[in-house]
C-alpha cells in the first residue's frame, strides 16, 4: 500500500502546483478575453465611426446656397466610403435651419440635445435593427443667407459587430496558444524543480538500512530545508540506536564477569560447610551483588539520560535548582554515610536551556564519582563564566594521575584510582549529557581538590 502511495503523492504534489498554474491562467485568460472584447469593439467602433463621420462631411461639404436657399447634391464618394460594409443598410438625411427636409429620407431624425457637439455620435435603429448614427453641421453666415444645416447619417451595425468579434476571436486564439505554450513549458519546469525529490527518494531507497549519515545538501534552498530537517532526525535517531547498540554491548560485556562470579560464590557458599568460610562468602556475595547493582543503575541511567536529550524538550533550567535537589535527596548518604556534603549557590538565578532530568542524573553521577573515588569533604556548586554557566562537584584529594585523568570520561575505564569498580561510566553520563546541551566536561585540580565541572552555555545559547 505504501509503495502505491508513494507515486499518488508525486503526482498529486505535480497535479497540485499545475492547477495552481491553470488557475493564474484561467484568470488571466478572463482578463485577456474582456480586454480583447473591450478592445475590438472600442476598435470596430471607432474605424466605421470614422466611415460614418467622412460621409457625413462629403454631404455637408456638397451643400451650397443657390438663390438664398440651401441646395444639397450627394456626392457619390460619400456612399464609397460606406460600402465598405456592404452587407450593412444605410440612410441619411439633410435638413435646413428649420429642421425642413432638404434632401434624404424623412425617417432619419437628427440628434437632439446635441449642446453643441459637432460631430455629434447616437445609437439608435433602422427598421427594427440596431444602428449608428452621426450628424455634423455646417453653418453658412452669407448675405442671402444665413443659418445651420445639419446632415446625418446612420448604418446599421452588423459589419462592426462582426469586425469586433473577428478581432476578440483572434486575440482569444493568440491568447490560448500562448496559454497552452506556458502550460507545456510550466510543466517542464515543475517536472525539472522536482527531480532533486525524485533524486533524494531515489538515494533513500537505495541506502543501506543502517546508513544515517546525513544526505546530499547540494539540493534547492526549498528543498535543503527538508533535507536539514531530515538530517537532523536521522542523527538523533542514530544517536538513539547507538546508545542501543552500547547498551546490549555494555551489558553483554560488563555483566558476564559480575553474573559469573556471583553464580559461583554462590554455589561455594551454598556447598561450604564451615559456618565462618560460608559467611564470608555470602559477604562477598552481598559485595558483588550491590556492585553488580549499581553497574545496572548506572548503564539504565546513561541509557536514559542519552534517550532524553534527544526527546526532552528544552526549558530554561535554574542550575542552583540542580544542585538543591542533589544534595537535599541525600541519596549520597546511602552511599558514604557521615561524608558532609557542602553547597555553594550564589543569590541570582544561573539558567541554562536543558533538560532538568538529565542534568540531574549527570551531577548525581559527578557527586557519585567525589564520593567514591576522592576524599572528604565534597562540596557540590554552582557559578557563572564569561557566556558560560557551571555546576561543578570538588572533593579534597588530588585526582587521579595524569595519564588516567586522559581517559576518564571513557565508558568503563579502569584505572588503580577506580579501586577495581568502573570509574569512567558515571562520567561518561556527564560528558554526553554536556554534549547533548552544546557544553563541555572539565576535570582539573584546584587549590582545595579535585573538580569536576560541567560548563554549559548560559541562557541556552548554543
Amino acid at each position: 500500500m505504501a509503495d502505491l502511495a508513494h507515486p499518488l503523492r508525486r503526482r498529486s504534489l505535480l497535479a497540485r502546483v499545475l492547477a495552481g498554474v491553470l488557475a493564474l491562467l484561467l484568470v488571466g485568460g478572463i482578463v485577456v478575453a474582456l480586454a480583447a472584447f473591450a478592445y475590438g469593439h472600442q476598435a470596430a467602433r471607432q474605424t466605421y465611426d470614422r466611415l460614418l463621420l467622412g460621409a457625413a462631411n462629403d454631404m455637408a461639404e456638397a451643400i451650397s446656397v443657390v438663390g438664398g436657399v440651401p441646395v444639397a447634391t450627394i456626392p457619390v464618394a460619400a456612399f464609397e466610403l460606406l460600402s465598405f460594409s456592404p452587407d450593412d443598410r444605410v440612410t441619411y438625411a439633410v435638413r435646413g435651419p428649420g429642421g425642413d427636409l432638404l434632401t434624404g429620407h424623412e425617417a432619419t431624425r437628427a440628434a437632439s440635445g446635441m449642446a453643441g457637439a459637432d460631430p455629434y455620435y447616437f445609437d439608435g435603429e433602422m427598421q427594427g435593427e440596431k444602428a449608428r448614427f452621426v450628424t455634423v453641421v455646417r453653418r453658412f453666415a452669407e448675405r442671402d443667407y444665413s443659418g445651420a444645416v445639419s446632415v446625418t447619417v446612420g448604418q446599421t451595425v452588423a459589419a462592426r459587430t462582426a469586425m469586433a468579434q473577428g478581432l476578440t476571436r483572434d486575440a482569444l486564439i493568440a491568447a490560448a496558444i500562448a496559454g497552452l505554450a506556458l502550460v507545456a513549458v510550466a510543466f517542464v519546469v515543475i517536472r525539472s524543480a522536482m527531480r532533486p525529490l525524485d533524486r533524494i527518494a531515489a538515494g533513500l531507497l537505495a541506502r543501506d538500512p543502517y546508513d544515517l549519515t546525513p544526505m546530499e545538501t547540494n539540493v534547492p534552498g526549498e528543498v535543503a530545508v527538508m533535507i536539514d530537517a531530515m538530517n537532523r532526525f536521522m542523527r538523533r535517531l542514530d544517536r538513539q540506536i547507538a546508545a542501543m547498540r552500547n547498551l546490549i554491548s555494555d551489558t553483554a560485556h560488563q555483566l558476564r564477569t559480575p553474573v559469573a562470579a556471583i553464580r559461583a560464590q554462590a554455589e561455594l557458599a551454598a556447598e561450604e560447610e564451615d559456618a565462618d568460610l560460608r559467611a564470608q562468602g555470602i559477604e562477598r556475595l552481598v559485595r558483588r551483588t550491590r556492585s553488580l547493582g549499581s553497574l545496572l543503575d548506572q548503564m539504565l541511567s546513561r541509557a536514559l539520560v542519552i534517550h532524553r536529550t534527544d526527546s526532552a524538550p528544552r526549558l530554561p533550567v535554574d542550575l542552583r535548582d540542580i544542585a538543591l535537589e542533589v544534595v537535599e535527596s541525600r541519596d549520597h548518604e546511602l552511599l558514604a554515610p557521615g561524608v558532609e556534603v557542602g553547597l555553594e549557590i550564589g543569590p541570582e538565578p544561573v539558567t541554562v536551556l536543558a533538560d532538568a532530568m538529565s542534568l540531574t542524573e549527570a551531577v548525581k553521577n559527578m557527586l557519585t564519582n567525589a564520593l567514591r573515588h576522592g576524599k572528604a569533604p565534597v562540596r557540590i556548586g554552582v557559578s557563572e563564566g564569561a557566556g558560560s554557566a557551571e555546576i561543578w562537584v570538588e572533593d579534597s584529594g588530588s585526582g587521579p594521575a595524569p595519564d588516567v585523568l586522559d581517559h576518564i570520561g571513557e565508558r568503563f575505564e579502569r584505572s588503580a584510582a577506580s579501586r577495581g569498580q568502573s570509574a569512567g561510566l558515571g562520567l561518561s553520563i556527564v560528558r554526553a549529557v554536556a554534549e547533548a546541551f552544546g557544553g563541555t566536561l572539565e576535570m582539573q585540580r584546584a587549590s582545595a581538590g579535585f573538580r569536576v565541572t560541567l560548563r554549559l552555555p548560559q541562557g541556552g545559547a548554543q
